[in-house]
């Protein structure tokens, strides 16, 4: 890797902000959620289809 920073932005209620913008318990907040891409849960909740 490069050890450059890296600006990353957030969508806060409809537009998007630097998350270095926010103070630290939003930052804490930040590191501490869960991603979950979307095309592999809807693949793995769909129903089983039946072969009978």
């Amino acid at each position: 890797m490069c050890d450059e920073k890296v600006e990353v932005y957030s969508r806060v209620v409809g537009y998007f902000r630097p998350i270095s913008n926010w103070n630290e318990g939003k930052q804490e907040e930040f590191r501490d959620r869960k991603f979950f891409n979307l095309k592999q849960a809807a693949v793995a909740t769909a129903p089983k289809k039946s072969t009978a």
